[in-house]
Formats: structure tokens, sequence, C-alpha cells
């Protein structure tokens, strides 16, 4: 038993090593190892997933498909919390890299999250455009530092979701996350709306890429502090790395400082790996428990 735990000692020394070693600027792409949280459970019942489209008022000619899931044990009849999730599929799907209902499942069950509901919002298409890049209305959604995407999602999301539950009105209890795109789209959303939604992630937000640059370092320093709790991930070989400009790793760390600077309940998570979802997915039952740290869950 001692020769046992002596080499599982030397393991975990061996592999502690290997996670913090420094990376060569040839290094291959990092993959992180999923944990528990994001796999199916013997023990934790599936929940339930329901779908519509949605025709856009807000972004015209466009329409979109949302999922709704529902992890198994939430009362119906009780007010439940709210994460939206951007990219909708791509982070609902169960063999992707996120998997959010699989964790919403297991955090939902084990009582490490208060009940809460995943709201899964594609991004708009026009639907007679037959062309792929011109089709998707993604970047022009996620990408802009205006309100219109909290709109569509209050305005036109929400009370759809609404009509089948029954939905907490505490702030607190709403999260909006993305990635990429959709995690400058998050942070945008919570930003002017954050007497809805209170708390934020974003994977490996695109701030570099907002037209006209990346307008949070400033607004953040001169903007009297919102009520948001932040969660923001960032990636040592995200796209332009080491590159003066376009670089996605330094406008994440300067959104980061400024909310560090102005007081905010911010987190940033680093890791080693470029511009893909592996690492969020890894992230993503660890974030959600801290978003909601302090909820009592009855």
């Amino acid at each position: 038993m001692v020769a046992d735990s002596a080499a599982r000692a030397d393991e975990a020394r061996e592999a502690a090593a290997a996670a913090y070693r420094p990376l060569s600027l040839d290094d291959g792409p990092v993959q992180y190892v999923h944990g528990p949280d994001s796999s199916p459970c013997p023990d934790v019942p599936v929940g339930s997933t329901e779908s519509f489209d949605l025709l856009s008022d807000v972004f015209p000619g466009t329409t979109r498909r949302v999922w709704v899931h529902v992890p198994a044990g939430v009362d119906p009849a009780e007010p439940v919390g709210v994460a939206v999730f951007h990219d909708g599929w791509w982070y609902l799907d169960p063999d992707g890299e996120i998997r959010g209902g699989v964790v919403l499942d297991n955090l939902v069950h084990r009582g490490e999250i208060p009940p809460t509901i995943g709201v899964f919002v594609d991004p708009g298409v026009f639907p007679d455009v037959e062309d792929p890049e011109a089709r998707t209305n993604r970047n022009a959604e996620y990408d802009a530092a205006d309100d219109r995407l909290a709109r569509l999602l209050l305005d036109e999301v929400v009370p759809e979701v609404r009509r089948r539950h029954v939905l907490s009105d505490d702030p607190s209890r709403w999260a909006v996350v993305g990635g990429s795109s959709g995690g400058n789209a998050a942070f945008t959303v919570a930003w002017h709306r954050p007497q809805r939604f209170g708390r934020v992630i974003g994977f490996l937000s695109s701030f570099a890429q907002m037209p006209g640059g990346n307008p949070y370092s400033e607004l953040i320093a001169r903007t009297p502090r919102k009520q948001l709790r932040v969660l923001l991930q960032a990636g040592h070989r995200d796209l332009g790395w080491n590159e003066p400009e376009h670089n996605w790793f330094a406008e994440n760390l300067r959104t980061a400082a400024a909310l560090a600077e102005a007081g905010y309940d911010a987190r940033l998570v680093l890791g080693d790996g470029g511009h893909d979802p592996n690492h969020a997915g890894v992230l993503l039952p660890d974030a959600l428990r801290w978003l909601w740290r302090d909820v009592e869950v009855r």
C-alpha cells in the first residue's frame, strides 16, 4: 500500500511538471482533458431539450434556431435561473467540446449550482442566401458593440422561453456565455443589460476584431461599476498572440485588467491553447460554479 501511494505521488508530480512546462515556439496544439462533469453520469438523469425557430425583427431577414435544455428535477412551478449560450448548437452538442446540457444536468442534479435552464441560441442566417459566408449573420451580430443582440435576446427569445417556463427575475441568476466572437457578444449583452444578465462568461473573446477595436478597456474605466460578475478565459496561443495589433490574447488581458482596476468581481483564467474551444469546454463546470458560488441551493 505504501509503495502504491508513493508510485501514485510520483506520477502526480510528473504530470504536474508536464502540465506546467514552458511551451516552445514550435509546439503543436495543446489539448486539455475533460473532467467527469462534462460526461453523462449513470446516476444523473438526462434533462429534456426542446427547440424552436425564430424570425427576427431586430436583425431583419434572419432566422435562427433556439434550444432550451431543462435539467431533470427542475421544479416547473419554481422560478428558475437562465444561462444563455451563444452559438447554440456548438455549445449544446453532447459530442462537442463544450457539452453545455450535459454540464447543466450534472451540476444541477448535485446541487452545485442553483436550478438553471440553458437557452442555446444560434446566430442568425439569411435562409434564402446560398453562399455559406454571406448566409450567416454571426459576425455582424456578435462583434458589434451596440445593444441589438441584447434586444434580440430579451425582446424576442426570452418571451418565447417564458411561455414555457417560469424564470427568475433575479439578475444574479441569469448568465450569458459565449466564445470567440460569442465571447465579446456575451460581454456586450451584459454591458447593455446588467439589470437582467448579472453573470458573464467569455471564452477566448474576439475583442480584437470588434469594428473600431476593443472598446471595453476604456469604457470600463470611465463608466460607474455595473453589477456584473465576469469570468474571462484567454489562451497564450490565441490569434495574433505575438503580434503588435489584432492580438486576441492581449485584448483579453486588457479587458481583464480594466475589470480588476475598476473593482469588478472578475476572474481571468489563462491556458496554453490556441483559438479553439477545448479549454473552454474543460473549464465550463468550474466557471458555472464560480458564477453562482454564493447562491444558496435549496
